[in-house]
């Protein structure tokens, strides 16, 4: 298996803190305010990342946005490839998000295959009005028709690297990096 060694931090935690206003900033913008509007964060970091975009729209708006969690490790495509048994812990919406303009977040987006399994299992709790995605981290590498309306920052990549978004409630750590195979020696 190979290994992965960090090549550079692309955010710090100062970076991200600016990424994440910048996209509360514009969802607000774009939906003229935030009536009738919630976010739904991606397990696992997507969760943290709405949470901190509320904090910032609260800031802002002075107004609560509400922040569900969705679990979508049902709705893989990959199931049949994983070795081990999925790990379900459940998704958790505190409101009817029929009719609501749901902003979907993420960490990554790369191929869309993650936010392919959210749509569906959004639909499956309710009708949304409307349904957009905010991402911290853009890398491009798509294999479906999937395209985000707000981006932290725009990365491109290879096949051969990695983003990592760390946390510090996951990782203790605050930063996107990149990072690459090592080379065997």
């Amino acid at each position: 298996m190979p290994e992965w060694e960090e090549k550079n931090i692309l955010l710090d935690e100062e970076a991200m803190r600016r990424a994440l206003t910048r996209i509360a900033h514009e969802i607000i913008e774009r939906n003229k305010g935030i009536e009738n509007c919630v976010l739904v964060g991606i397990r696992t970091r997507g969760i943290y990342l709405a949470n901190r975009l509320a904090e910032r729209i609260h800031q802002i708006e002075g107004r609560k946005i509400e922040v569900g969690e969705l679990d979508i490790t049902l709705y893989r495509d990959d199931l049949t490839n994983k070795q081990d048994e999925p790990v379900i812990q459940g998704s958790h919406l505190p409101y009817d998000s029929t009719n609501k303009k749901v902003i979907l977040v993420d960490d990554v987006l790369f191929t869309g295959r993650t936010v392919r399994a959210a749509l569906d299992a959004l639909m499956d709790i309710g009708r949304p009005q409307s349904i957009q995605l905010a991402v911290l981290i853009d890398r491009g590498h798509r294999e479906l028709p999937i395209r985000p309306d707000y981006v932290g920052k725009n990365v491109p990549t290879s096949r051969d690297e990695m983003i990592v978004v760390e946390l510090k409630e996951v990782d203790d750590r605050e930063c996107v990096a990149i990072k690459a195979r090592s080379k065997e020696k």
